[in-house]
């Protein structure tokens, strides 16, 4: 089976959070993250500080969607009415029922409110429902505790760890360990969402 395209104008939605496709025009939302909180992109490879940074950031996100390898989201915080940061769908490889999840930061502000479970849920019950997707991939400095955390906390599995497989970020020396994580179809079905969404309903 072949995975269906995604539609330009998916919207993932709940009570808390709405996803749509990231935009050029969508700089002006995310932009004071760019300016005020640098210590969010220590981690990642594409750097959206600074106000150049943050053009630079979206503008290699639409040229991924561009290309059909990936589908980035902006993420809206239904609790505080405000932007709170974005997620991609990448990697995608339609031959192989499979995708990446990641690129994923939030401002400081939402960070441990719960918000990245709601949008988890969203994100992987579109992957495996609607697209069909038989594994979801997800992949993280090995340094990056927080992160690593937060994946193991919503069910995904460590597949192992690539040594040295790439440059830690620009500004930084030396070379990255990737963790490697990844949560397959049988798993979501049979226990990780109803993982999720017992996380959901206590957290209210």
């Amino acid at each position: 089976m072949t995975l269906p395209p995604i539609p330009a104008d998916t919207v993932l939605e709940d009570d808390r959070v709405l996803m749509r496709l990231l935009q050029p025009g969508d700089n002006e939302h995310l932009l004071h993250f760019a300016k005020e909180q640098p210590n969010i992109w220590h981690y990642s490879l594409i750097s959206g500080a600074t106000e150049a940074g943050m053009k630079h950031y979206i503008s290699i996100a639409s040229d991924g969607h561009a290309a059909g390898h990936s589908f980035p989201f902006i993420v809206y915080d239904k609790k505080t009415n405000s932007y709170a940061g974005s997620t991609r769908f990448y990697d995608i490889q339609p031959e192989l029922n499979t995708l990446q999840l990641g690129y994923t930061w939030y401002g400081q502000e939402f960070q441990g409110t719960g918000l990245n479970r709601h949008c988890k849920m969203l994100l992987l019950q579109f992957a495996f429902e609607t697209l069909g997707i038989e594994r979801v991939e997800f992949r993280a400095d090995n340094e990056n505790a927080r992160s690593i955390a937060a994946m193991k906390a919503i069910g995904c599995r460590v597949d192992g760890v690539l040594r040295a497989n790439m440059p830690k970020p620009p500004g930084q020396t030396g070379r990255r360990d990737s963790i490697v994580l990844s949560i397959l179809k049988e798993e979501w079905l049979s226990e990780i969402k109803a993982h999720i969404m017992s996380r959901l309903v206590t957290s209210q």
